[in-house]
């Protein structure tokens, strides 16, 4: 039943009730309202191979969170996005409060995930006991939670492990006592922020700035964070020098804030304005200065003397993988989103006779969005499940995923035409939230730094390229052209990156961007391969087949004189298996 007024024009004499049912409002419901567990079949085929026996008992759990983070969250989300977060910074005596203010749609979203975390200890135990990975279910509901969004994900998640992991190893026992306190519910909580840009920037961070002083066992600390999100937290982990360090990387210790002082007082953070961001409005991100903030180093006790042992941003660094995996996650969320979004949209909406979805350009976009989306999707299902992780994988992950959640949401606004482009649709905010991730946690240049690194300090291609083989060893039988194309990729990289340590030093660098994209292609199109093999084994089905030999096709074949225009039509030929092994609508 519509719940809009009929208009005159309505009535026009070549209007018509064939044509107005083409822009029923109620025919045009996306995303929003579906169980985003039940409508996602590739979710359902991921958990099925991650949690074995358990599977069973999870399986109710994921749809229950997947009716959640399709319904209110996602419902709270717009309306926090269009009333974000606010600053008090004064009391009525003109006191600095700098309380951040956060709307109700955004304090009831996070009751509501908070508490049925798939993350929190008591969760975690009950999963254990019934068989089923915590590690598996912790992902399933990260990758619900970004599709929803992505700024209630980093106020829940940021630096909460970082937080917890080095207070336990360095803090005092008083305050190690404080933060358990703060953390009961978990470390994906929303009670963590991890500060480090400056206005000297967020990659150089050499050139900071802010300075702690020694005082007893503990610190006091005065500085300007340029860009910390989160800034309602109640537990900060802060890179400042101590006092006489060397003014360089080595000089580079965290420290943690608490929001409270020991004695029970207000600690000396002061938020001067929150920041008025493209998106991801949900998170509040704020510029804060400490003036004489009590303050705890995260170091070894024995250098304390010297304001850290010069491995404090080393140490720092080592949990930036998990992080950055994070980023990945939201990047792939937005992907998820816009493809729902694109889907539901193209399937509804009419036009020159039929559905979008039924045109055959349209349905070669909506294929490339899936094979992407999916690549993607075992991209960052491995750099959190696979075992051993692998050193250069986050960096690979995150460049892949974090590019993809912004050209997915912009191919689903063209989608939706001049719809897509207006606030009442979704897509426009996917979009502006997607913005963010190639940002956070590192962009595509010092992902690439982080590849180089990896590869000449550690040799970390080398058990890269292993994992690559293995999986395509997986691959079914039966699709040996892929699988062998995949399998002479893997030698040619492997090539590849022996010409490249043999560079000028200078030209290596500008070559690191196709080097990594390179890596980051084998790796996808060897994990759709395995993804391919473990099909076959479960449903003796080939979906999975077509979608690496689709995506191998697009990103490693040669396209030949002719540009590929040749090449066989699969995407269209079996485009409904592809969608219907993409999303199921009701």
């Amino acid at each position: 039943m519509a719940s809009y007024l009929t208009e005159p024009f309505d009535r026009l004499p070549f209007g018509g009730a064939d044509k107005a049912r083409r822009y029923a409002t109620e025919r045009y419901q996306g995303a929003v309202g579906l169980n985003w567990y039940d409508c996602d079949p590739t979710l359902g085929f991921l958990m099925r191979r991650h949690l074995g026996d358990g599977f069973g008992w999870a399986e109710p759990r994921l749809r229950e969170m997947g009716a959640l983070m399709g319904g209110p969250v996602a419902e709270r989300a717009e309306e926090t996005d269009r009333n974000p977060p606010r600053l008090e910074k004064y009391d009525r005596w003109g006191r600095d409060i700098s309380e951040v203010v956060m709307p109700p749609s955004f304090e009831a979203a996070r009751r509501d995930i908070v508490a049925t975390s798939f993350t929190r200890p008591d969760f975690a135990a009950e999963a254990k006991r019934n068989g089923a990975d915590p590690a598996a279910m912790g992902v399933a509901w990260s990758y619900l939670l970004d599709q929803a969004d992505i700024g209630m994900a980093c106020a829940l998640g940021t630096g909460g492990d970082m937080v917890v992991g080095l207070t336990e190893m360095f803090a005092p026992e008083d305050v190690k006592a404080r933060v358990r306190e703060l953390f009961a519910a978990g470390e994906m909580s929303g009670e963590a922020a991890q500060l480090l840009t400056e206005r000297s920037g967020g990659s150089d961070l050499g050139a900071l700035e802010s300075t702690a002083s020694r005082e007893g066992d503990a610190w006091r600390l005065n500085g300007f964070k340029w860009f910390a999100s989160n800034a309602n937290g109640s537990a900060f982990v802060v890179l400042a020098k101590s006092e006489g360090a060397a003014d360089g990387v080595r000089g580079i210790a965290p420290f943690l804030v608490l929001k409270e002082r020991r004695d029970g007082t207000r600690n000396g953070v002061r938020i001067r304005r929150l920041k008025d961001k493209l998106g991801t409005r949900s998170v509040a991100s704020a510029e804060i200065e400490f003036t004489d903030a009590e303050a705890f180093l995260l170091a070894p006790s024995s250098s304390a003397g010297q304001g850290g042992d010069g491995r404090g941003l080393a140490r720092m660094m080592e949990l930036t993988n998990g992080a950055r995996l994070g980023i990945s996650m939201m990047g792939l969320g937005c992907a998820r989103r816009a493809l729902v979004e694109s889907l539901c949209y193209a399937t509804a909406r009419e036009a020159f006779g039929a559905p979008l979805a039924e045109h055959p350009l349209m349905r070669r976009k909506l294929a490339e969005l899936i094979v992407e989306t999916e690549a993607a999707q075992a991209l960052v299902f491995d750099g959190y499940l696979g075992r051993p992780r692998l050193r250069v994988g986050a960096a690979l992950i995150k460049l892949r995923a974090a590019r993809l959640g912004v050209t997915a949401a912009s191919d689903a606004i063209e989608i939706h035409g001049g719809n897509g482009y207006i606030e009442q649709w979704p897509v426009a905010r996917i979009l502006r939230d997607a913005q963010v991730n190639p940002i956070w946690e590192g962009g595509d240049n010092v992902l690439c730094l982080d590849v180089r690194r990896a590869i000449e300090r550690q040799d970390a291609h080398e058990p890269f390229l292993d994992r690559l083989t293995e999986a395509v060893r997986r691959a079914p039988a039966g699709d040996d052209a892929t699988a062998g194309l995949v399998s002479e990729r893997i030698g040619h990289l492997r090539q590849a990156i022996e010409a490249w340590r043999g560079l000028d030093r200078t030209v290596a660098e500008a070559r690191l961007y196709p080097l990594a994209q390179y890596m980051a292609d084998v790796y996808a199109a060897a994990l759709l391969l395995e993804q391919a093999g473990w099909e076959r084994a479960d449903s003796g089905a080939d979906r999975k087949a077509l979608v690496a030999r689709l995506y191998a096709r697009t990103h490693l074949a040669g396209t030949g004189p002719l540009r590929g225009i040749d090449t066989p039509a699969a995407d269209l030929e079996r485009f409904k298996d592809l969608m219907d092994g993409a999303f199921i609508a009701s």
